[in-house]
């Protein structure tokens, strides 16, 4: 059974922070790339950040420095630490693996000007 489930979403000034958590099923998580999307009001959803099963990330030009992907090989779960948030990074938040399959529900994340 594919389940995701992401939480942690909020609405924070420009400037601020926010971790996002993405519980994932097994068969999803082990042995696999994981991945943060989001997608903004009328927009395509993007791949935000990346991290191997071995632990090496990558990130969208975007993001890059500001956000910070990491995995619990034994909880099932990544994480999208979001650090110096701008308005542009409001959107809603999906995790998947890479190549993706069924989405969860997302969270929302809201960045005042």
């Amino acid at each position: 059974q594919v389940q995701l489930v992401e939480s942690g979403g909020g609405l924070v000034q420009a400037g601020g922070s926010l971790t996002l958590s993405c519980a994932a099923s097994r068969n999803i998580f082990v042995g696999n790339t994981m991945a943060w999307y989001r997608q903004a009001p009328g927009k395509q959803r993007d791949l935000v950040a990346w991290i191997t099963s071995g632990g090496n990330t990558n990130y969208a030009d975007s993001v890059k420095g500001r956000f910070t992907i990491s995995r619990d090989n034994a909880k099932n779960t990544v994480y999208l630490q979001m650090n110096s948030l701008k308005p542009e990074d409001t959107a809603v938040y999906y995790c998947n693996r890479v190549p993706w399959t069924s989405w969860g529900q997302g969270t929302q994340v809201t960045v005042s000007s």
